[in-house]
């Protein structure tokens, strides 16, 4: 069966091994397919980043496809069936780093355009692109600069759809309409170190720490709400002594993290966290680190559109979700007040032999060009 128009260039995009941060010349591809459709389309360029704004009218709604180039490392070349950055099709999947997380998205967000624009070319309002190389790596030159740009010059977004694979099961069983903030503690307890035999000549900060960490792993932060599960506290790492099994250690080190729901606040969540620890009488320091706000779409117009494309398409009911980790739906949320995710299945992605299902390479660029049709077409078509 020959290769659709949407699958030739997801595997132009797969063959350009844009690992994270570099774009190896992705977006100047879709520059080349989206300016002769009218798009205006901007370089921005922050530490080694590269960027894309592409916009296609002035007036609103503004609707932009946002994603990313770039991809994850392919880790241990050797154990793919075929190489990372060679699409390989077999078994009726595609196989190669980013054929999930999300070059299949970006290609089919740019043919959806082009079928729109074509049955479509005086649609309403704006549709644009925002596309970054830094999603996967640090994430501070990317997105984030690309939204505080717009937000300087007053540029208006009024829906976002970003294309990260959302899919659970089938594709369009899922959709995020927000996802959880994530904040971030490096707690080093402070104790006296000594010999294991004159305990009272050293101060041990594992036990004195310990029952306040019980207190941190066993309190309930919130209840969570419509939209999200309950904050949740975890201990990622922890570390003390000097590998000697003669020593009480001088200091205990813990490294936590909070994914937190709009129930709760990065300020409330601290605020807690030092009167409990206070409370044991600590001597402590504590550093951290905000990766990021919760944010939440609310079903509305742009959930609709997505949702009523999905089902249009495939006949499937699709499920609202805040699950899962960050994504740059959480830069975008602070200046366009409806961003939702939605792409391919997300059980590839970051691993070997990541894949899509050439089944559901097109059924997705429809969902895209549908939900086009839902918002910006004056008479939806019936394809």
């Amino acid at each position: 069966m020959k290769a659709s128009r949407t699958q030739l260039l997801t595997e132009e995009l797969i063959a350009l091994d844009s690992v994270t941060p570099h774009d190896k010349g992705c977006q100047q591809r879709l520059i080349d397919l989206l300016s002769p459709l009218g798009f205006v389309c901007e370089t921005i360029e922050s530490n080694g980043v590269t960027n894309l704004w592409a916009r296609r009218g002035t007036a609103s709604p503004v609707f932009v496809f946002a994603g990313h180039t770039d991809v994850v490392p392919s880790g241990p070349v050797e154990q793919w069936a075929s190489q990372p950055f060679a699409p390989t099709v077999r078994d009726g999947k595609l196989y190669g780093r980013g054929a999930s997380d999300m070059k299949a998205s970006i290609a089919a967000m740019v043919v959806a355009s082009e079928e729109f624009v074509a049955a479509h070319p005086q649609h309403e309002g704006s549709i644009a692109f925002l596309i970054t190389s830094d999603e996967e790596g640090p994430a501070v030159d990317g997105t984030v600069v690309v939204c505080e740009m717009l937000e300087e010059r007053g540029e208006k977004i009024d829906y976002c759809l970003v294309g990260e694979p959302t899919s659970s099961h089938v594709l369009g069983d899922m959709i995020k309409n927000g996802r959880r903030g994530s904040l971030s503690g490096c707690l080093v307890v402070k104790g006296v170190q000594g010999h294991i035999a004159y305990p009272h000549l050293a101060r041990n900060p594992i036990h004195q720490a310990a029952p306040a960490l019980a207190e941190l792993a066993a309190e309930v932060w919130d209840e969570g709400n419509e939209y999200f599960p309950p904050t949740s506290w975890q201990v990622s790492n922890i570390a003390a002594g000097t590998g000697a099994t003669n020593v009480i250690p001088g200091e205990l080190k813990v490294d936590f993290n909070f994914r937190f729901s709009t129930a709760s606040t990065a300020e409330g969540l601290q605020a807690r966290v030092h009167a409990i620890l206070d409370r044991h009488g600590l001597d402590y320091d504590l550093q951290w680190t905000l990766s990021g706000e919760p944010f939440l779409t609310p079903k509305g117009t742009l959930s609709d559109a997505v949702c009523g494309s999905i089902r249009a398409e495939l006949g499937v009911t699709t499920e609202l979700s805040t699950t899962g980790g960050t994504s740059d739906g959480r830069f975008i949320a602070r200046i366009c007040p409806q961003v939702v995710e939605f792409g391919p299945l997300n059980a590839s992605i970051h691993k070997i032999d990541e894949h899509i299902e050439v089944r559901y390479i097109d059924p997705l660029k429809n969902i895209y060009r549908r939900t086009l049709e839902r918002l910006l077409a004056s008479t939806p078509s019936a394809a």
